[in-house]
């Protein structure tokens, strides 16, 4: 399979999220023939029902942008042991109205990043349980909880010592786990 392309929604608006920056590194340890697009879910307005028949064109986009991809990355922080409301929103956009869920079948990843020990792992628990409703199949080993540390993140961007061979594992897995599903 040539050209996988994957949506990537990250569940964090801050200008230096840690969250972004492992997206980032994340997608420089896929193989040539993955290309990897952060979604913008910022301009999206609060989901409301009644607004499902004339949908703003930043949901068309986004439902346009993740129906076109073979694959999904989910890269979000910890907001009070749950994911973000910005990504939930973003989530109820693409799989509104009832029957147009531009998610179901589409393999995904989920990961995060946080200063805390246990870095992500309540908020990806509540994301998966969302994405199993939705029908996306979801990678499950390995679980990535990462923390930010010294290191985690090199110069140019990508992946640094601290996580590298880690991460690399876990992007191998979602890789092997995307051609399986995509196809």
């Amino acid at each position: 399979m040539a050209g996988i392309e994957i949506a990537v929604i990250v569940g964090s608006l801050r200008k230096d999220s840690f969250n972004r920056k492992l997206a980032t590194g994340l997608a420089k340890l896929a193989p040539a023939d993955f290309a990897f697009r952060q979604l913008r879910i910022d301009d999206l307005p609060l989901y409301n029902q009644d607004d499902d028949g004339n949908p703003a064109e930043s949901v068309q986009r986004l439902k346009s942008e993740i129906r076109a991809a073979q694959g999904l990355l989910f890269v979000t922080p910890e907001y009070n042991r749950s994911f973000p409301g910005v990504l939930k929103n973003a989530i109820d956009h693409a799989s509104r109205p009832y029957g147009k869920s531009a998610f179901p079948g589409k393999p995904a990843g989920v990961i995060g990043v946080s200063v805390g020990a246990i870095g992500t792992a309540l908020a990806q628990q509540h994301l998966r349980n969302v994405l199993a409703y939705l029908d996306v199949p979801t990678l499950a080993q390995p679980e990535a909880f990462v923390q930010a540390k010294d290191g985690l993140f090199d110069a140019d961007g990508g992946i640094g010592p601290a996580g590298r061979e880690f991460l690399q594992g876990w992007m191998d897995r979602y890789v092997a786990w995307v051609r399986r599903h995509a196809g």
